[in-house]
């Protein structure tokens, strides 16, 4: 199948490159032109295990090119995925669409016989029926139909997520384009994948519902960790001791500092403007949001309280800055509440991130970046871990105590037993622990 994917950033880069590993024809399309030139000299825009492999395979193998010329791109094209930003628009928490619209308007003069135009990108509900009405204006005569098919990659693992999905959701009317998209993920059906038809609406909704559903589940962990805290137990053994229900399933239960990402915030609060729009509140995933964004502070405060509850002219190494581990992703990072808020009670910051150091700087002033994990503890007054990179999952608890200048830990993300931590002669804080 001749695939085209308008927007070469996080999703179209990684659908494009495992499509065409699929076996498929794919032009990955963006007006960035020093992303194209990058991507032609084979530099990746973003960091994710594997990736370039991935696109230097097929790139080699003439089934992955890469283009700033849309018309011409999508020219005879089977189908074409909109895989460009909606971010969250400032000022009132909506998804902005002006991508997603742009795209269509230029598609539309340029797609020849029958095409499936495919929004990839997280829309809300509607969207779908404003890119048909924006191209139907646009080119009366345009044979297209429009399907949604939104993405479920997570950032770190997106391969095997395109690869092995838990299902592939495609929304639709048309059968024409169906046909077409049960073409396009056949080989995923040869693995026994799901694939999920089911109206563009619902296809719209169930992405954003999805997210919802997953970042609920962890802001009630996280508030069962601070009950925790209160009563005694361990957040860990209630999370086992729940998620062995399979009702429940253990994924996404363990307490941390809150999430951030590209997804979760912007989708949460997209899903709420829609729900506004059309009275219909969404309680729960209201109070989500709020708790989260006053958990990514308070853990900055739970740091303050360890240190004795004066941080003022004390050094904090902070161990991870990226909102997960194996991303160069920054966007809502707990790490950066945390930081700001140890800086706004007179705290000096030397951090270390495997990967996000770079998209660090562009959000964070006046910290100072180290080389690795034990040049920022040199010195500092507490070591606080914030994302579970491997790479700080089994440090020398020994060398790190000879670094310090106190010895105490705040493992935000529980990754350490604490009789260990303790037995080496550390003061440690966990999290509903």
């Amino acid at each position: 199948m001749r695939i085209r994917m308008v927007g070469s950033g996080y999703v179209g880069l990684v659908s494009g490159a495992c499509f065409a590993d699929f076996g498929h024809d794919v032009i990955c399309v963006d007006k960035d032109q020093s992303k194209i030139d990058a991507l032609h000299a084979g530099r990746m825009p973003i960091y994710e295990p594997g990736l370039d492999e991935l696109v230097a395979r097929n790139v080699a193998a003439g089934r992955l090119r890469f283009s700033t010329d849309l018309a011409e791109s999508v020219k005879d094209a089977d189908a074409v995925f909109i895989a460009v930003g909606t971010p969250t628009r400032r000022g009132d928490g909506h998804a902005d669409l002006s991508y997603v619209y742009a795209a269509a308007r230029e598609l539309a003069g340029a797609i020849t016989g029958f095409t499936v135009i495919v929004d990839k990108s997280t829309v809300p509900v509607g969207t779908g029926d404003e890119v048909e009405r924006i191209i139907r204006e646009t080119n009366p005569d345009a044979d297209f139909a429009v399907v949604s098919n939104p993405e479920f990659l997570r950032e770190g693992a997106a391969i095997d997520d395109f690869k092995r999905p838990d299902r592939v959701v495609v929304g639709g009317d048309d059968e024409r384009a169906m046909e077409v998209m049960r073409q396009i993920y056949r080989p995923l059906t040869l693995n026994r994948s799901l694939v999920i038809e089911m109206s563009r609406r619902a296809a719209e909704l169930t992405k954003y519902a999805g997210n919802a559903f997953l970042a609920t589940k962890i802001t009630f962990i996280n508030e069962i960790a601070d009950l925790c805290e209160k009563v005694g137990a361990d957040v860990k053994e209630v999370s086992r001791g729940i998620g062995l229900d399979n009702r429940i399933g253990p994924k996404f239960l363990h307490a941390g500092p809150g999430y951030g990402g590209s997804c979760f915030p912007k989708d949460t609060l997209a899903l709420l403007k829609t729900a506004q729009d059309h009275d219909a509140p969404q309680r729960i995933v209201e109070a989500v949001v709020t708790v989260n964004d006053n958990r990514k502070r308070a853990m900055g405060r739970k740091v303050i309280a360890a240190m004795g509850g004066d941080v003022r002219g004390k050094t904090v190494a902070i161990l991870g800055l990226t909102f997960k581990p194996n991303t160069d992703d920054m966007r809502d990072s707990p790490a950066i509440a945390v930081i700001q808020t140890l800086q706004d009670a007179g705290a000096l910051i030397r951090a270390f991130d495997p990967e996000g150091t770079e998209q660090a700087k562009k959000v964070l002033d006046n910290v100072e970046y180290c080389e690795g994990p034990y040049q920022a503890m040199e010195g500092a007054d507490a070591v606080v871990i914030v994302t579970e990179w491997d790479a700080f999952r089994a440090l020398d608890l020994n060398r790190v105590k000879s670094l310090l200048s106190t010895p105490v830990m705040v493992d935000l993300r529980n990754i350490y037993p604490r009789e260990s931590v303790e037995a080496a002669g550390f003061t440690y804080h966990a999290v509903g622990r």
